[in-house]
């Protein structure tokens, strides 16, 4: 009864939760066990619009021909049921750097979903899913700095982790009181642009679409955060990773795939990211990644053993982005209260040496060059920072 009142205190006012232990997180990897994944189809793809604390986040990176990295972003969020916040984020990188990044976040009024919950529009922006559920439309006119008009398309199919890529969290499995889940399209191709005040940025490309739902904190759901996404001539590998607070166990929790044009070749919850060589971040106290491995194992449809790993050296981050700064009021009220909160994003674009993925189907062996952009996030616990 005493842990009970303490997640109640927790979720009205943002306070450090109590350790309830990993049993209180069911993980979309043990799901992953029986069912390492399952194709997406248009009904997967609604939005939830939930009535509780949470946040919904579809989320579009585009790789371009000529250069570019970009963001778009709708982020929909609900605080304890009493108030609704969206927001349309987007960024640009440059190629090699030549020019500082572009950074847009505004918030949204007036908005809406469609009947059946596959549209988001707000004033000045909408996000369109077609009838088939293949692709995706995103424009918006909310800041005349960045007009965004693009298209997304799928190269391969979506899929999530496991049966529904939810992880539940709570002592009572048949009663959670937390989610996480994350949908992907890995292999995508882009078109449309960007308009900043230099002029039309082209977006021809490739791209990657991740639909994220937290219902509950994400100071309580993570710790931590770990994100690549890797684009090449003929695969992408994607793959994002959690490790919850203490009061769930430190749980890690990795979701990922490997995809090519017309097919998935794995997807499921194989997969880790390891910071082989880090850096101290005097400025925030964090310790921050400098070289990392990625590795996916799996089992294609028709039984074939795969491996894929790429050890990358970070390079100079790109961004480093001071969340409670940075993002709309909602979050700070979210996080108000909670004890050792300090969220910050690295963000990297290697481009010294390109990105090398290395995979291994069954008896043949791949080895492709590519894009890449990585995250590594933290939120809290500063064990083992400066």
């Amino acid at each position: 009864m005493f842990k009970w009142a303490q997640q109640q205190l927790a979720n009205a006012v943002g306070t450090e939760e109590p350790i309830y232990g990993p049993s209180a997180i069911q993980s979309v990897a043990e799901d992953a066990k029986s069912t390492p994944y399952t194709e997406l189809t248009r009904n997967d793809m609604k939005w939830v619009a939930m009535t509780s604390t949470s946040v919904e986040t579809l989320s579009f990176y585009l790789m371009s021909d000529s250069g570019h990295l970009a963001l778009a972003q709708v982020i929909y969020s609900n605080v304890a049921g009493i108030r609704t916040t969206c927001q349309f984020n987007t960024k640009i990188f440059y190629p090699d750097g030549s020019k500082p990044h572009l950074w847009s976040s505004n918030p949204l009024s007036e908005h809406e979903f469609s009947d059946d919950k596959t549209a988001f529009y707000a004033k000045d922006c909408a996000v369109e899913l077609s009838e088939d559920g293949k692709s995706y439309s995103i424009k918006s006119m909310n800041d005349q700095n960045a007009i965004v008009n693009l298209k997304i398309a799928q190269s391969s199919p979506g899929f999530v982790v496991g049966k529904n890529g939810y992880s539940y969290f709570g002592t009572d499995p048949k009663n959670p009181w937390g989610s996480i889940r994350h949908a992907f399209w890995p292999r995508c191709v882009a078109e449309g642009t960007i308009l900043t005040k230099d002029g039309p940025i082209d977006f021809k490309g490739k791209a990657f679409l991740s639909f994220a739902i937290q219902g509950m904190k994400p100071h309580h759901a993570a710790a931590r955060w770990n994100f690549v996404d890797f684009q090449g001539p003929t695969h992408s590998a994607i793959l994002m990773e959690y490790t919850t607070p203490p009061s769930y166990g430190s749980t890690t929790v990795p979701v990922g795939g490997l995809a090519k044009d017309g097919e998935i070749i794995i997807g499921g919850a194989s997969c880790s990211i390891t910071h082989t060589k880090t850096l101290p971040d005097k400025e925030t106290g964090w310790i921050e990644p400098a070289e990392s491995k990625y590795v996916w194992k799996g089992t294609t449809k028709d039984g074939k053993a795969v491996e894929a790993t790429m050890e990358v050296d970070l390079e100079k981050r790109q961004d480093r982005v001071d969340v409670m700064e940075e993002v709309p009021g909602f979050v700070k009220s979210i996080v108000a209260g909670a004890v050792g909160t300090k969220p910050y994003i690295f963000q990297y674009i290697p481009t010294q040496k390109a990105a090398t993925l290395k995979l291994k189907i069954g008896d043949e062996e791949i080895t492709e060059e590519g894009k890449l952009f990585v995250e590594a996030t933290f939120i809290s616990g500063m064990e083992g920072s400066n």
